[in-house]
């Protein structure tokens, strides 16, 4: 590999190296955004920010079927984005917590503003 001088500092590259997230954490991280960048998952955010439904009420309000619906709530839930709530016989869905919002509300804001 071709080692080039650079304007940076030996001292601030290790302060930068020592800074740097664990790779274990940053492959985390990289799924994580990866349950963002499905339009599917997003329209479900975007439905449960508005507040708690139930599966039959997503399905209504996204013109999806239940199965397609269904699936991705699965996924929403593994990666703990959203949660469920049981009330008889019906699942009630919600957003977890508030940086579920915040992330959505953040990269939102920053599309809009590209414009």
């Amino acid at each position: 590999m071709h080692h080039s001088k650079c304007c940076a500092d030996e001292g601030f590259v290790d302060q930068v190296k020592e800074a740097l997230e664990l790779p274990d954490t940053l492959d985390a991280l990289g799924d994580f955004f990866k349950i963002f960048g499905d339009a599917t998952r997003l329209k479900i955010l975007s439905a449960l920010l508005e507040g708690e439904m139930c599966v039959g009420t997503i399905t209504e309000v996204l013109e999806m079927t239940q199965s397609s619906v269904s699936h991705q709530l699965r996924t929403l839930k593994r990666a703990r984005l959203i949660k469920s709530r049981k009330e008889g016989k019906w699942v009630y869905y919600s957003i977890n917590d508030e940086h579920v919002q915040i992330i959505y509300e953040m990269g939102l804001s920053h599309i809009k503003e590209s414009d």
